[in-house]
């Protein structure tokens, strides 16, 4: 899953800035799996960086995983590669790309995403809890889902009417289409290849509670969105409507993918059940009115994650859910407020950024004043008729999901002995310093290198999604060791801290740029599978399985309120770690398998709290102090 940094992209808002959206061509028909925008800001096409350029940075970044025998041996897998295979699939790329507006684009949502057959839940999909509430009955929790629903809306209508600030970095202008992708986006499970359906038009939103599906009107005909005793009256009709627990058609979404095109087939065949899965599919977003997890006893923000995440199993919230709809609110009665999204369509960051505008919402006093419309519809419930073949797609997806959330292993933590602005008083890249603490520790947890994501977003460019940042480096490497080694002296560790920090940084400038390594290996790789040539030795060598099992999968969200992105790792022996630097303090979200013996959340917090103290007191007992 794909596709995980944003802090490191230091986005500027321009805040009195009225952003020339660009428009977008939709479809007449219901099913299809692109929405083109059309390039006004002429934005550039992402670069095909040099052949010899991604190989050199390629094998500088393989090094810390080998020894001198194997690294031998994939510079001469190199340098076969470069003079035989290699220029013919170089130039298959650069004539795509003198051809298409994205040379990756579509490479890329295929096989990130849509072939990838995991469940979405867990694999791909992450959660984001949101500043966590008290709600003394259930008047107030529905006010508050009254108001968050206003809020999504509001922020609907702004990035429709092209009234939202546009992204910068630094000077450069950022492709700005996810935004517009968020809204009424849904994935639709398809043998081998999911297809993405978009319906930016629609009016209406989905609530769920106790597996209960109501359709909601909230934009009416004639452009009005309701007030909010007109929304928060809709809510109450629906909570005396869904008393009792419906089947628990949501978790089937929750499923392997090829499982869940199966059921869906089946799903379809009835016309009830054809119309419920429209509304559903087509609606804006969908607002999951949550019960409380009863078996987890974890601390609330791990215990938030959870049930942003995956919703706790059969038994939990995982039927009260539609995990293939781009945006999923959630609100608890036990005050956990957050939201799950499908990753398909867009990054973290735009995501984050509608959080951080709900959440000022909510706190304002703009819902206040929505004056009541002319509106005669009461929310309509959805009918499922099920069958035997349904039952039996239930409890299998019921037994998957309650595997999945059981052995997802989670740890949520507030560190707050220093944010981003400690770090910003060193002169030091907060996001740089953060990643090389978690490369620490992991180091110091393991004793051996680990293969590291961090991504990058490529947004300066049309269409453009991630690169990866390498994160793992002999200069982080070094510095792991030098902090390690009780006989180094304090100079050498600042040295070595400056270096690891700069290499961070360094590469990360080359992935915004889209001068990483990996999207253009993968580009190599499937020009060779396009023109029907073997698989190039360099993708069976050790030095790439090694660098590329990413034991450490980590991002930044950033959010201005008290929120933090939580996900599952990539690989069986690895981490999950996302991350919300804030001034004065970090919120940190750690994910392992509980399976795995290798592996253990609480004892990588540990060393990650660890990490980043030692780091910190080193920088400050050496501080320069001015007279």
């Amino acid at each position: 899953m794909l596709s995980k940094n944003y802090l490191m992209l230091n986005t500027q808002r321009l805040q009195n800035f009225i952003y020339p959206f660009s428009s977008v061509q939709i479809q007449q028909n219901k099913m299809y799996s692109k929405v083109h925008f059309l390039n006004k800001l002429n934005l550039p096409s992402l670069p095909v960086p040099k052949l010899q350029q991604t190989l050199s940075k390629y094998l500088k970044s393989v090094e810390p995983f080998l020894n001198e025998h194997e690294l031998l041996k994939t510079k001469n897998v190199l340098k076969n590669f470069e003079e035989n295979e290699a220029p013919n699939l170089q130039g298959y790329l650069e004539n795509k790309a003198q051809n298409c507006e994205n040379w990756l684009s579509d490479w890329w949502d295929n096989t990130a995403y849509l072939e990838y057959r995991d469940p979405v839940t867990v694999f791909s999909s992450p959660g984001l809890v949101c500043p966590l509430q008290q709600f003394s009955n259930e008047t107030e929790r529905l006010s508050y889902a009254a108001k968050m629903i206003l809020g999504a809306i509001n922020y609907k209508l702004l990035i429709d009417r092209d009234l939202i600030p546009l992204d910068k970095m630094g000077k450069d202008l950022l492709d700005m289409n996810q935004y517009k992708k968020i809204y009424g986006t849904c994935r639709i499970p398809k043998p081998k290849r999911d297809e993405m359906q978009f319906n930016s038009d629609a009016k209406h939103i989905i609530v769920v509670r106790n597996n209960n599906f109501f359709k909601m009107e909230i934009i009416t005909p004639e452009n009005e969105v309701p007030s909010f005793n007109q929304v928060l009256s809709q809510l109450f009709y629906i909570t005396k409507s869904s008393e009792v627990v419906a089947a628990p058609v949501g978790v089937l979404t929750s499923d392997n993918r090829d499982n869940w095109s199966k059921a869906y087939g089946i799903l379809s065949e009835d016309k009830m059940n054809r119309a419920s899965l429209d509304a559903i599919e087509s609606s804006l977003f969908i607002l999951c009115l949550d019960n409380p997890l009863p078996k987890w006893n974890d601390e609330v923000l791990t215990l938030a994650a959870k049930q942003c995440i995956h919703g706790g199993g059969i038994d939990g919230n995982s039927a009260n859910r539609w995990f293939d709809k781009t945006l999923q609110f959630i609100v608890g009665t036990d005050g956990i407020v957050g939201l799950t999204y499908e990753h398909s369509p867009s990054e973290g960051q735009p995501v984050a950024v509608l959080t951080d505008h709900v959440v000022n919402y909510i706190e304002g006093n703009a819902w206040k004043s929505l004056p009541d419309v002319k509106t005669e519809r009461y929310p309509e419930p959805l009918v499922f008729n099920i069958t035997k073949e349904l039952d039996d797609a239930f409890n299998k997806a019921a037994t998957n999901v309650n595997k999945l959330a059981n052995n997802l292993e989670l740890n949520v933590f507030n560190f707050t002995n220093f944010g981003k602005e400690f770090v910003k008083s060193q002169k030091l890249s907060p996001d740089s310093f953060i990643q090389i603490a978690i490369q620490f520790a992991f180091y110091r947890l393991h004793k051996v290198p680990g293969a590291h994501y961090e991504s990058a977003a490529t947004r300066k460019y049309i269409h453009g999604r991630t690169e990866t940042i390498r994160s793992c480096s002999n200069e982080s490497i070094a510095f792991a060791r030098e902090m390690l080694d009780n006989t180094s002296s304090e100079a050498k560790k600042i040295t070595a801290l400056k270096t690891a920090i700069s290499a961070h940084k360094n590469y990360t400038i080359d992935a915004i740029n889209g001068f990483g390594v990996d999207r253009h290996l993968l580009g190599l790789k499937l020009a060779a599978k396009e023109l029907g040539r073997e698989l190039p030795e360099l993708y069976k060598d050790v030095a790439f399985s090694r660098s590329s099992q990413m034991r450490l999968s980590t991002s930044q969200v950033a959010t201005k309120c008290k929120g933090v992105m939580a996900y599952g790792p990539l690989v069986h022996n690895g981490y999950g770690c996302c991350y919300n630097p804030r001034p004065e303090d970090i919120l940190f979200a750690v994910s392992c398998f509980v399976n795995n013996e290798e592996t253990n959340a609480t004892k990588f917090r540990s060393a990650l709290e660890k990490s980043l103290l030692d780091m910190h007191n080193l920088l400050a007992r050496n501080q320069k102090h001015k007279l």
